[in-house]
């Protein structure tokens, strides 16, 4: 949310329904590796009452191809994540409901971790560093940039005031 990598026209606080933001992904590259990984998010549907609060950003046409291969890149070295175009909605003071690229965890993949508890969390988050930096910073950094934008997880805050 607060390094895109790419370039955007506008972004606009979004809400995703039926899913969570989720520390349910075991990272073997950018925050880990496969003899120690780290955690990362992805988005999982726990509940049929999840949402997700985040930030969608608009890109120019022309520049789409380039934008979604430079994701697939980033997001898809390992295959984890399944790229879908959802409904998500615009969340600022005109509410509307627009179609958005998202890359949602499979719950099928090697690397999904499930649902782990705070100890098992903290366990991962304090041994991952991988090619995109330690996985303690990305956590403390996520903490941080949602704070900044009103949203609430209290899980995270708890992950972050144990590792601050």
């Amino acid at each position: 949310m607060w390094r895109p990598g790419f370039q955007f026209l506008e972004k606009h606080p979004a809400t995703l329904l039926g899913y969570s933001r989720s520390l349910c992904v075991f990272s073997h590259v950018h925050r880990g590796t496969p003899e120690k990984p780290g955690l990362v998010f992805g988005l999982d549907k726990i509940q049929s009452n999840d949402m997700c609060q985040g930030i969608a950003y608009r890109i120019n046409d022309e520049n789409w191809h380039q934008t979604v291969e430079y994701l697939r890149k980033r997001e898809q070295v390992t295959a984890v994540y399944l790229e879908d175009i959802v409904d998500i909605i615009l969340t600022g003071k005109n509410k509307t409901t627009i179609k958005a690229l998202t890359y949602r965890v499979d719950p099928n993949h090697k690397q999904y971790a499930g649902q782990l508890n705070l100890n098992e969390q903290l366990k991962f988050i304090r041994q991952g560093h991988g090619q995109s930096g330690n996985c303690r910073e990305y956590i403390l950094s996520t903490a941080k940039h949602l704070l900044e934008l009103d949203v609430e997880d209290k899980n995270l805050q708890a992950l972050a005031k144990a590792l601050a």
